[in-house]
């Protein structure tokens, strides 16, 4: 029954007394006004432009000055080194990302229904893909969150008023008070097309279901970007030490107070990571739905992953990697549990145990040394390529941080820990050239 406070007055200050066609075009005016927003250093005595409505100025000038700072508790050695690890990780961040992170996210059923509908996800999962690494990079760059150059925390208040926004069309109207009289809200037919008059008329039980967007399905999502993320590593047995596990959650925990997460939904270890993600995640399974948007989430993601292997037996392997990464229980809720040819399953298992087993010989010799880095890394590369970085539907990124994305993908391509006939090979698998003498 908790939500943003700080977020929900902003847009409860900009959306009062409009009727929908109204929100859309004050809604309008905000996204025009976030436009601006394209690094940490612009927010510093932000004002709003001469064309914007002064009320609206109003609510998101107040809003910048309390949104933008970071917690007290924040520590530049930690962030930095979470930094440091996010450009290691590299391209297998994305396959993370892919068959891990998001898996997990549509976990919870009212969640994945609000996903749905704001952004008919089954049609449009490339969407949802986007939005995230339009997030996650400029959060995880090198000075994303504390340089005035980097862009992580001017994204993360974006989607912080984002997140207020769907909260208030879905409720027709700011959060209700906890000592309010909580009525459902039926579902009714729609005022015209697109996302808002969807949201607006979705119907919310608020009694049964909380607030959307509530404290619980923040810090469950935050945890499946930070310790889903870890975990999929510790999986692939690519585990990272103690102390870069410990910073990357602490880097996620500060983007975590950013988006207006309290402190007492995070985790500082992995231990206490895991514990708290099992619990909101068994607490979410709990809504029943009469339609459950979750295999068809999953399915999409799916194959658009597949569509990126060129190998046809091959294309059931991010299903398969998904369940090892997920377990079963997850694979259950997203209907990944459909029959997969005893060959290709063969294949994989022997693929995930040999390789598993090759790393930890040839690591006696060549410290560092995996071939599952390598084929994570060459399968993240065709990701990448095909949705984050196509030249045809650029991220929606500011350009100098879009420029910055592009560069540090563009130095991921070589894995600097592997010796070059690792990287000639895996350039092979990912369908790129490969590293020229000189390069690592």
């Amino acid at each position: 029954m908790r939500a943003d406070p700080l977020a929900d007055d902003t847009i409860a200050r900009i959306l009062a007394g409009a009727d929908l066609p109204e929100m859309a075009r004050r809604i309008g005016a905000v996204n025009r006004e976030l436009a601006g927003w394209d690094s940490n250093g612009v927010l510093v005595d932000w004002c709003a432009s001469s064309a914007c409505d002064p009320e609206i100025a109003a609510a998101l000038e107040a809003y910048v000055r309390d949104a933008r700072t970071l917690p007290a508790w924040a520590e530049a050695a930690a962030i930095a080194r979470a930094e440091a690890s996010f450009m290691d990780t590299s391209m297998l961040s994305c396959t993370l990302l892919f068959c891990a992170s998001l898996p997990e996210c549509y976990v919870l059923p009212d969640l994945s229904a609000v996903l749905h509908v704001a952004g008919g996800l089954e049609q449009h999962t490339d969407y949802r893909i986007r939005s995230t690494a339009a997030m996650i990079f400029p959060v995880l760059l090198r000075g994303g969150l504390e340089a005035p150059a980097g862009g992580g925390v001017a994204q993360a208040i974006k989607v912080r008023l984002i997140h207020a926004t769907i909260r208030h069309l879905i409720l027709r109207g700011a959060p209700p008070a906890a000592t309010q009289a909580i009525r459902p809200l039926p579902p009714q037919a729609p005022a015209g097309p697109g996302m808002y008059a969807a949201l607006y008329a979705r119907g919310w039980d608020t009694g049964r279901d909380g607030l959307p967007c509530n404290q619980e399905q923040l810090a469950y999502t935050l945890l499946t970007f930070g310790y889903v993320f870890l975990r999929g590593l510790r999986s692939l047995g690519l585990t990272l030490p103690q102390a870069d596990e410990q910073a990357c959650l602490h880097a996620w925990n500060v983007l975590g107070h950013v988006l207006g997460i309290e402190q007492a939904s995070m985790a500082s270890t992995m231990s206490e990571a895991a514990v708290l993600f099992d619990g909101l995640q068994a607490r979410g399974r709990r809504v029943d739905m009469a339609h459950d948007p979750r295999p068809q989430l999953a399915a999409a993601l799916m194959q658009e992953m597949a569509r990126e292997i060129p190998l046809r037996p091959l294309k059931s392997f991010p299903v398969l990697l998904t369940r090892h990464l997920c377990g079963p229980a997850v694979s259950s809720d997203l209907g990944l549990t459909q029959r997969v040819a005893l060959p290709v399953r063969a294949l994989f298992a022997f693929g995930l145990g040999a390789t598993r087993l090759f790393d930890a010989l040839v690591r006696l010799a060549v410290p560092g040394f995996s071939i599952t880095r390598m084929v994570t890394r060459a399968f993240g590369y065709r990701l990448v390529t095909r949705f984050l970085m196509d030249q045809t539907r650029p991220l929606k990124l500011p350009d100098a941080l879009l420029g910055q994305v592009a560069a540090v993908t563009a130095g991921w391509k070589h894995d600097p820990q592997a010796p070059r006939w690792v990287n000639r090979f895996e350039a092979r698998l990912a369908g790129r050239p490969a590293p020229q003498k000189g390069q690592a």
